[in-house]
């Protein structure tokens, strides 16, 4: 994987005025922090402390409060120029910084982008570039998983463009510069032109992200942005076998009056919410797929957890439920992530601060599917069959025996 990322941090957001009056726009204030050092703060917990910022408007307030990054254990440079350089133009004046392979992104999009997976993905291809996509009606990129990219249009007129790049990519220096060379105008050239080059002779690959991404983009997006980088205690948790109990292997609890919750794990959802924590729950129930239990009997069952859980000062946010079969393929359908992706969506939480309670091995990658954080709850048989992540990952007996590890968490995660 690369050690060194490059941002583009140098034109005038002129659609975030009038924020960008008087600041450069990666250094607008998300969280009380600017923006930029969340996204650098992102790369650093994933290995990469080696910056290159490439400034232009206001640039001086950006190297003024980074400098080295040594406050932050990082490494940083700067390849300043005029607010009127282009893009293309900001990487053709920074190639003498720059590794053979490094990372670009943008300095006003956030997404939660795993950099191995990416990393994967781009030796998987062989391409010069590899950027990340979310789709999107009117994008500007066409794709499929099969065929990968086929076509770049910034101007997004041609036909089949369901996808829009958001930054995030992988670079190979030489061959990008080469590409670069050969289109009119050079150097004064934006990074699109590159990426509608790149797309032109098959060297430009795509990974698609699950999960929403934000943007600072303009005062409407900057603000939906801090709601999902403000301070949250959400604790994500599995329904059978962890808030209430199991039935014997096969079966499903098909009434209300079946449902039986486990004390132990209610008495902690209790401590945890004197302390401030809110709840989310996310279930498979397989058994509305087999037709041995009613989906408005699971509906039933979920409004009078709600509420009594709620009853005991418990506030539970929301519940995702996935009635489908475990051979459907179903994206919501744990082990796969869309449930976590969607709730993410829906509540404006980052995945990567929050933690995950369950019981099962499905539990355990859906979590590291979605990147978050897991708590196994396990007598210990089962623990050689973790997945590998890089969140956390930690087994326990009852939720009442990880409280603490809990706490210590989260408050991390508010002070990272």
């Amino acid at each position: 994987m690369p050690r060194q990322a490059a941002m583009l941090c140098g034109g005038r957001g002129t659609r975030l005025r009038p924020y960008t009056d008087t600041a450069p726009k990666p250094m607008v204030e998300v969280a009380d922090r600017p923006f930029l050092e969340h996204l650098l703060r992102q790369l650093a917990e994933q290995g990469i402390v080696r910056f290159v910022l490439m400034t232009g408007h206001m640039g001086e307030q950006i190297h003024d409060y980074f400098g080295t990054g040594s406050r932050w254990g990082w490494d940083i440079g700067y390849s300043h120029g005029p607010a009127g350089w282009d893009t293309g133009r900001r990487v053709v004046e920074a190639a003498g910084l720059l590794d053979e392979s490094f990372v670009l992104l943008y300095s006003d999009n956030f997404a939660p982008v795993d950099l191995g997976v990416l990393a994967n993905r781009h030796s998987e291809t062989g391409r010069s570039l590899t950027v990340t996509l979310k789709s999107k009606i009117g994008g500007n990129v066409r794709y499929s998983p099969k065929g990968d990219i086929t076509a770049y249009d910034p101007t997004r007129s041609a036909p089949g463009l369901g996808h829009v790049e958001i930054g995030y990519m992988l670079v190979e220096r030489d061959a990008t510069l080469r590409m670069f060379e050969a289109i009119d105008g050079y150097p004064d050239i934006a990074f699109s032109d590159v990426l509608c080059a790149a797309a032109g002779v098959g060297e430009l690959g795509g990974i698609e992200l699950g999960g929403a991404y934000y943007s600072v983009s303009d005062p409407t997006r900057l603000e939906l942005t801090r709601k999902y980088f403000s301070t949250k205690k959400i604790l994500l948790i599995d329904r059978d076998g962890t808030i209430s109990r199991r039935l014997a292997r096969g079966q499903y609890v098909a009434t209300w009056e079946q449902f039986e919750f486990v004390p132990e794990t209610v008495q902690a959802m209790r401590e945890l919410a004197d302390d401030g924590f809110e709840f989310i729950v996310i279930t498979n129930q397989a058994g509305i797929a087999l037709g041995v239990v009613e989906e408005a009997e699971v509906d039933r069952i979920h409004e009078n957890m709600t509420m009594e859980l709620g009853r005991r000062g418990i506030p539970v946010l929301d519940v995702y439920m996935s009635p489908d079969h475990w051979d459907s393929g179903s994206v919501m359908r744990k082990p796969a992530p869309g449930m976590f992706h969607l709730a993410s969506d829906e509540h404006r939480f980052r995945l990567d601060r929050v933690l995950y309670v369950g019981d099962d091995i499905r539990d355990c990658q859906a979590a590291a599917a979605a990147g978050c954080g897991m708590v196994f709850l396990t007598d210990g048989s089962d623990i050689g069959h973790l997945p590998v992540t890089r969140h956390h990952q930690s087994a326990h007996r009852s939720l009442m025996e990880a409280l603490e590890m809990i706490r210590s968490r989260y408050d991390e995660g508010e002070h990272p």
